[in-house]
């Protein structure tokens, strides 16, 4: 056991606001909390896959990035949907009569299928929004862009407004409140843990909602490394550009993601500069949670954090 349990130090332990609920995932153990219809709170455990033996793949800097983003990912879709299925069946009566002939297609399956169209929906709609749309508007300029720096770095600057808009767009709509307050308990109860705080209720509502290491952070920064790497990328065709910078995307992860350890592990004048991007976008996807919301906050977290507290030092 860690000989000292009141040290502050940065944790490996991060999260995930899902639907009612909170994932976390440490060094050895990923788990899910969620609040269901009943007000219960249920807690869903696994092991991480390879655990304190990842392959070389996953070590390497640069390269282990990209891996651990796909990962991510990969985790968050399979835990949203969890979260979605454990609020309840839908109501037949509330159906229309498309929504029941695709419960007749798909039984139980259909919040499963339904997760899995929203996300072929949702990539499309990525590549439009924060690819062509930003590479079009740019090429509309002409000739006021002169070298390919400059079209990329105007680019670039569309790109994050786009993004800025969406988030702001989302964090109105009461559906993503509750998520976004989730999101702001995830934080809050890991700056508590880091803390060497013991984890209640009120000891988590005394510290910031906000955390160098969320994946809001991680964005902004793909998007920032973005404009240095794709200034390289050819501008004589829109789908050419496209594809090149679909290929290199695994290039900005590994970048981002180095840049974000150092921003989670360190806190100099550098890293606040680095981490200032992030935090403030901050102030759109977390908010304040509510006592409920930080009990199942807490609960996701207790299983994740190993009996040797030294092996979850970031």
């Amino acid at each position: 056991m860690n000989k000292n349990p009141n040290e502050k130090f940065k944790s490996k332990i991060g999260g995930q606001a899902l639907i009612e609920g909170v994932m976390m995932r440490g060094p050895e153990t990923i788990a899910m909390a969620c609040r269901l219809p009943s007000g219960e709170i249920e807690v869903e455990t696994e092991s991480v896959k390879w655990g304190k033996n990842p392959p070389w793949y996953r070590k390497v800097p640069f390269i282990r990035g990209s891996i651990n983003f796909a990962t991510s990912l990969m985790d968050g879709y399979k835990y949203l949907t969890k979260s979605a299925e454990k609020q309840g069946e839908f109501d037949e009566d509330e159906l229309s009569p498309f929504e029941k002939k695709l419960a007749g297609i798909f039984g139980d399956k259909l919040m499963k299928a339904v997760s899995f169209a929203a996300i072929i929906v949702g990539t499309v709609l990525s590549i439009l929004l924060f690819m062509y749309l930003p590479m079009l508007a740019t090429r509309l300029m002409g000739d006021t862009l002169q070298t390919s720096f400059v079209k990329t770095l105007v680019e670039g600057v569309i790109k994050i407004i786009i993004f800025i808009l969406y988030l702001a767009a989302t964090s109105r709509l009461s559906e993503m409140k509750r998520t976004y307050e989730y999101h702001g308990a995830e934080h809050k109860t890991i700056a508590c843990y880091e803390a060497g705080e013991e984890l209640t209720v009120e000891n988590v509502k005394r510290y910031s909602r906000f955390h160098p290491r969320c994946g809001t952070s991680f964005i902004i920064i793909v998007l920032i490394v973005s404009i240095l790497v794709f200034s390289v990328v050819t501008w004589k065709t829109l789908l050419m550009r496209i594809i090149l910078k679909i290929a290199l995307l695994p290039v900005v992860c590994g970048i981002a993601y180095e840049l974000i350890r150092l921003a989670g592990k360190y806190d100099n004048f550098a890293t606040r500069i680095l981490s200032a991007p992030g935090l403030a976008l901050q102030r759109l996807t977390t908010r304040e949670p509510d006592d409920s919301q930080i009990e199942v906050a807490i609960a996701a977290l207790k299983p994740c954090i190993p009996e040797n507290r030294n092996e979850d030092r970031w």
